[in-house]
């Protein structure tokens, strides 16, 4: 698919650039064209409407990636939706709106798989967006990813503007959070089997039967299947991105156990929940833009271990 936009000479604001997502995005840009912007959390508030609005207008971003959020596992879901739904309202409210005042050339909001319904037909297509009820442990996180993909809508309806969505999958890579009490799946079951191998535990328990399904992407594919949109998507309707494959979480812990290099026992524990049994993006829009990812999930993982090496070995 040609190109419709370009990034030549262009001034891209990465939005969250110390994040898993915007640090990929800023690994892919260094390679491009264009002039990256970033600032750090300490010097503004992207909660703070006056103050981002100030930013923009002193940067004069041309492009941004709103890959900015406040995120976290279940438990901190369930324990703090107010303060999640109203800090991704304003990150986003505060972001999108500024750049529709500014008339940015083009503008990439980042959201989640989590913005379709529970009971999702699988794989998921983008039309399923809005058709039943959402996930209740993460539901305040959801409701702010999807006001922020109808504001993009919107102001592309009304104005014209270049506002697109993109929806990935379950991320994992450089950047990980994988010390965090509330991490996602690969970081926690990476730090359960290297504290077992490091403490020689005989064996390792993971909760449930082992048999739900999921699809996860490295990190620096969805950078760079963002960057491919950028220059070649333009449309209203938000679109998914994703591997199209997907893997048992007993395979996964057994490919990370080897990674690891953990010998010892692999426990599931049935009478834990497993959890919705499948979940898989349906990215047939995706791949009719030429797009399709290139890391492998073995390859994925062996790179991400070596980051978690690293992020332990400087703590």
């Amino acid at each position: 698919m040609a190109d419709l936009f370009s990034l030549q000479s262009k001034r891209v604001w990465v939005a969250g650039h110390t994040g898993l997502v915007g640090s990929a995005l800023v690994r892919r840009l260094n390679s491009g064209p264009c002039d990256i912007l970033s600032v750090p959390r300490a010097a503004l508030d992207l909660r703070q409407q006056a103050d981002v609005q100030a930013w923009m207008d002193d940067a004069k971003p041309d492009v941004v990636l709103l890959a900015a959020a406040k995120v976290g596992g279940i438990g901190a879901n369930s324990e703090f939706p107010a303060d999640f739904i109203s800090d991704n309202l304003a990150i986003a409210q505060n972001i999108i709106n500024h750049a529709a005042t500014r008339r940015v050339s083009k503008l990439v909001f980042l959201g989640s798989s989590c913005i379709y319904p529970k009971e999702a037909p699988q794989p998921i297509p983008e039309t399923a967006l809005l058709t039943g009820p959402l996930e209740s442990t993460n539901e305040a996180y959801a409701v702010a990813k999807i006001a922020g993909l109808k504001l993009c809508q919107f102001y592309r309806r009304q104005y014209g503007l270049d506002f697109i969505s993109v929806m990935p999958c379950n991320l994992y890579g450089p950047g990980d959070r994988w010390h965090d009490a509330g991490a996602h799946v690969i970081p926690a079951l990476f730090k359960r089997f290297h504290e077992a191998k490091v403490n020689r535990l005989p064996s390792v328990t993971i909760w449930g039967s082992g048999n739900p399904l999921r699809e996860f992407l490295y990190v620096d594919d969805l950078a760079d299947a963002v960057v491919h949109l950028l220059k070649v998507y333009s449309d209203e309707l938000h679109i998914n991105v994703g591997a199209g494959t997907e893997v048992s979480i007993r395979d996964l812990a057994e490919l990370i156990a080897q990674v690891v290099g953990y010998g010892g026992e692999i426990v599931f524990d049935r009478e834990k929940p497993d959890g919705t049994m499948r979940k898989l993006m349906n990215i047939e829009r995706l791949t009719q833009t030429g797009w399709t990812h290139r890391v492998s999930l073995n390859e994925g993982l062996e790179l991400a271990y070596a980051d978690f090496l690293q992020a332990s070995n400087s703590r």
